[in-house]
């Protein structure tokens, strides 16, 4: 690489720190190019299917009528998660095998398969922006395995040199996507959109009133609003019954953007952007993908939109100072950037990012999200239509993170 090309790669990387302290959805993958993979192995679960006793049209009177087929309760429910090879998708991808659906993971082609090394997982690349190709695809799909009864569409992009694309993938292919389920006959029983908080945008940042699923959404960021066209996709179409999730900051092993921040306390460094404390609020991801599967699984819960937090509120001081503790370091450098400070920044990155064709962790864009204070979200519908109750509080599930890259040997 250049020495020019070095220099902003490791700019990039130490400004990157300050990505972790804002709640947003972690980065999901598009998918492009067609393919299918199955296993061709009988299970045991095959082998012992109960036997059917069918109607014989030659042995039965002809007054008779053929008695009807008891379901078939041998056959697993099919689910397929796009942007599965993601953070948030290999989580939902462990989860559905643990409920004991057939898993179909959709991914790019050359996408890493690291987290999705089950072999009972089946893969599948979808034409999100070639409509023909991809309506022929699904009618393939349908004529050879039937429709999936669930699909959970993870897939997306939350950082871009060119902030069209965010349109183009968040939201086009949503569109794209939902239409040629239609016009393939795969609809599915329910689909299940992951959003993001961003698409509310900011909210009361005076008195701290939690975001209302009735307020008016009116982002301020291109992924927020690329995020809303797709909900809005959602929303407006009649094919199928639809669940809309808008995940606040999601945590867990594997994931690289709170990372930054453990990184940096463990090297005695903790910083914040801006003067005034945000008020920021957490899902771990394995608690984000029981609310899925909870969602999927009830039948009445339908055409409905939830915010998805662990329902605590912390400010982004007493989150450094948690990591700190879970460490055991004494002694942290606890240091407030400007909010004018961190726009130049942003501002540099993003024309280094335009300069070597990178799309870089800090923009003008994620500008915006930085210097929002409020990320206080209501979910007692979550809890009142789901029955959802966090397993993982912070504390337990920043342990379990932690311990987690200290195995890995990330720390």
């Amino acid at each position: 690489m250049p020495k020019r090309e070095e220099q902003l790669s490791l700019f990039d990387s130490q400004l990157s720190l300050f990505d972790s302290f804002t709640p947003e959805l972690q980065p999901t993958e598009e998918t492009s190019a067609p393919l299918i993979s199955t296993s061709t192995s009988t299970s045991t679960e095959d082998i012992l299917r109960p036997m059917v006793i069918c109607f014989d049209p030659d042995t039965a009177s002809s007054e008779e009528s053929p008695l009807p087929l008891p379901p078939d309760k041998s056959r697993k429910l099919k689910v397929l998660i796009t942007g599965a090879s993601g953070f948030i998708g290999g989580f939902l991808v462990r989860e559905a095998l643990n409920r004991g659906y057939e898993v179909w993971a959709g991914i790019r082609t050359g996408s890493s398969r690291a987290r999705l090394r089950d072999e009972r997982i089946r893969f599948i690349d979808l034409f999100y922006e070639e409509e023909d190709r991809l309506k022929k695809q699904l009618e393939d799909f349908r004529r050879e395995h039937g429709a999936w009864d669930y699909i959970v569409h993870n897939a997306g992009i939350t950082k871009t040199t060119d902030k069209s694309d965010f349109f183009r993938i968040n939201a086009g292919n949503t569109r794209r996507f939902t239409d040629a389920l239609n016009a393939a006959d795969c609809r599915p029983d329910k689909f299940l959109l992951m959003s993001s908080l961003s698409s509310y945008g900011k909210g009361d940042e005076k008195g701290f009133t939690p975001l209302s699923l009735d307020d008016e959404q009116h982002p301020d960021t291109a992924y927020g609003m690329s995020k809303l066209e797709a909900e809005n996709c959602v929303r407006n179409q009649n094919y199928f019954p639809y669940i809309i999730l808008r995940p606040t900051g999601v945590y867990g092993p594997g994931d690289r953007d709170y990372f930054m921040e453990i990184k940096s306390i463990r090297s005695g460094f903790d910083f914040a952007v801006g003067m005034t404390p945000q008020r920021i609020t957490f899902i771990y991801v394995k608690d984000l993908a029981s609310v899925v599967f909870l969602a999927l699984e009830k039948e009445d819960v339908k055409n409905r939109h939830y915010f998805v937090a662990d329902g605590d509120v912390y400010t982004d001081r007493s989150f450094g100072r948690m990591i700190g503790d879970i460490l055991s370091k004494k002694r942290v450098l606890r240091l407030r950037i400007p909010a004018g400070a961190v726009y130049i920044a942003c501002l540099f990155a993003e024309i280094a990012g335009r300069l070597i064709h990178k799309s870089m962790t800090l923009n003008t864009d994620k500008y915006k999200i930085l210097k929002q204070r409020n990320w206080i979200c209501d979910v007692a519908p979550l809890r009142e239509d789901l029955g959802f109750t966090p397993a993982y509080p912070l504390r337990k599930g920043l342990e379990e993170t932690i311990a987690w890259y200290l195995d890995e040997g990330w720390l």
